[in-house]
């Protein structure tokens, strides 16, 4: 029996202040100081390409958690110092990741 090597992404559905609605990639999670904070790239027919968000991370979007009314929701990070700080890391991270990806596959 020969085995699947599938790659399924975890996509969300986001909303957009203006009620416009779009399919999001989780990339990347994480907790610093506390606080919860995801990394998602837009999803284009359930596919996305990391390589391009690396090299302009315009694509990329950042969200943390936030509890309001007993109900956790992502939202946008409004302190530019906060956003720069937690977007280092993760773009830190990716990039990391997608040269671990790329040495396996050479191997």
């Amino acid at each position: 029996m020969s085995e699947m090597n599938e790659y399924t992404p975890e996509l969300y559905e986001l909303e957009d202040e203006m009620g416009n609605k779009r399919d999001f990639e989780m990339v990347d999670a994480m907790e610093v100081d506390g606080q919860q904070y995801f990394a998602m790239i837009p999803s284009y027919d359930g596919e996305s390409d990391v390589e391009a968000i690396l090299q302009d991370d315009a694509g990329l979007v950042i969200l943390k958690t936030d509890e309001q009314n007993g109900e956790e929701f992502l939202v946008s990070i409004l302190d530019d110092d906060e956003y720069i700080r937690i977007s280092k890391i993760f773009m830190k991270r990716l990039d990391e990741k997608y040269e671990e990806d790329e040495d396996e596959e050479e191997e």
